[in-house]
């Protein structure tokens, strides 16, 4: 019969900094990022260590995660959370999996939370990242932790998809249509008038505290995916576009519609009525930095303090798809760094955890510390059409990471025309790591076979 072994805090703290060990955070994802949702006296979570919340151990990916944190089963592996039972939970269930050395820690709120002398870390705008249960209690009570503005406005976020807005919705959610804030035929953002006028019609001003969300679905259409189908991405769009407009307060709902249906919390149909504003308080756009064009996403590339960064999947890196129906020409744009959006060019599952949660923002900026991607100098995202890259930039956001924007035509524009230089293969200095996996959660549930011949370069300092 497995032993409990307990941890002291003081042991504990011994084991931070050494090889071999990983110490797993069993709480909410949002508690980890933190958000003090249970009574904890601090922020965050233990120094270096990784989230795998409770609930995911009766997931049947529950494999595939301990392969995508590269838990090693001949390490040291340490457990804690708040319920002590849960801690039991996992720790045995950890050992059946075969693992040889799992370890609990009682005492993360009594103690190591009180102790100033034990670290801990956070994410640096966890507030702008918000639970289904922080959602509700500020619905109930008009304010929370968080947010004390009673000027909030819910938005639904889809693409062209007004039905699924309709059928089920987030009570009091108003629908935010992407094509009211960037243009059909371009994809790029609306014109500061045009963006003006849209946020005034829904009610959203300079001041106002907006909560993004949207509903994600693996449905195809002819074997292919509808960028229908894909209103969380749409809401990190949309979030980039109304701080780029000048609104101060944007929050995304973590892990989206999902997450509020996983709560058991009651939904709405029919259509929400917005209540418009006269004036959005400031000139539009507020932040203009936020995006650049084509001839500045050719600056960066000549620019030794500059990235252009690709958000897209590696077929479509190396030029085998260009990933988009509309978009023909296939290939990169010769300089780009490279991080893996995921599985293809709908899915973003390098940058989602199983329950379309955010993906630690620990392992995100190692990911990109291994694709050359840093914190210092000046980054601009890019993708197909500026969505996904909208995703990357959000988690750049959250991490408090400064000179940070979107290339807003990204390949589509990039592409178009043809004066501008491409490559395709795989070039002889990749960033491609062969410890990234393409993550297939949502439409097949299963782990696609990583590509093991490209060359890695090392990790970086932050």
């Amino acid at each position: 019969m497995f032993k409990l072994s307990e941890i002291s805090s003081k042991e504990l703290l011994t084991l931070i900094y050494s090889k071999n060990r990983t110490i797993i955070d069993i709480r909410t994802v949002n508690s980890y990022n933190g958000w003090m949702e249970l009574g904890e006296p601090r922020e965050g979570h233990i120094r270096r260590a990784v989230s795998i919340p409770f609930q995911w151990i009766f997931h049947p990916l529950w494999d595939t995660v301990l392969q995508r944190k590269n838990l090693r089963k001949n390490h040291t592996v340490v457990i804690y959370g708040i319920n002590r039972k849960e801690i039991d939970v996992t720790a045995e269930k950890l050992h059946k999996t075969g693992f040889t050395d799992v370890r609990v820690y009682y005492h993360f709120i009594d103690e190591w939370c009180r102790n100033d002398v034990y670290p801990m870390e956070y994410l640096y705008r966890y507030k702008q990242l918000v639970s289904a249960d922080w959602l509700k209690e500020l619905m109930e009570k008009g304010k929370t932790d968080g947010s004390n503005n009673e000027n909030y406005i819910i938005c639904h976020c889809h693409y062209q998809n007004r039905e699924s807005y309709l059928k089920r919705h987030i009570p009091g959610a108003i629908e935010l249509n992407t094509d009211w804030l960037e243009s059909p035929a371009t994809w790029n953002r609306r014109s500061p008038l045009e963006l003006k006028a849209a946020l005034e019609s829904m009610g959203i001003g300079r001041n106002s505290t907006v909560i993004l969300y949207g509903e994600d679905s693996s449905r195809k259409h002819n074997n292919k995916y509808d960028e229908k189908n894909f209103g969380q991405l749409a809401s990190f769009r949309c979030a980039l576009i109304l701080l780029y407009s000048g609104v101060k307060d944007v929050k995304i709902l973590n892990g989206g519609f999902n997450s509020w249906m996983e709560s058991g919390f009651t939904v709405s149909t029919g259509k929400s009525i917005p209540s418009p504003i006269d004036n959005f308080g400031v000139s539009v756009p507020f932040n203009p930095q936020l995006f650049i064009d084509q001839s500045d996403a050719k600056e960066y590339l000549s620019h030794r303090e500059k990235s252009l960064i690709s958000i897209r999947s590696w077929p479509e890196y190396i030029g085998e798809k260009s990933g988009y129906s509309y978009i023909s020409r296939k290939g990169r744009i010769p300089g780009a760094l490279f991080s893996n959006c995921g599985s293809d060019s709908y899915h973003m599952e390098n940058y989602r955890n199983i329950d379309q949660t955010c993906r630690e923002y620990g392992a995100v900026k190692k990911m990109w510390c291994q694709s050359g991607i840093l914190r210092r100098g000046t980054k601009a995202f890019y993708c197909g059409t500026g969505w996904k890259a909208s995703e990357a930039w959000f988690n750049a956001y959250l991490m408090g990471w400064e000179e940070i924007s979107v290339y807003d035509g990204g390949w589509f524009e990039w592409s178009n025309n043809v004066e501008n230089p491409i490559e395709r293969g795989i070039p002889s200095d990749s960033h491609r790591n062969n410890a990234f996996y393409d993550f297939d959660f949502m439409s097949t549930g299963r782990l696609l076979k990583p590509i093991s011949n490209v060359k890695a370069i090392p990790n970086h300092p932050v």
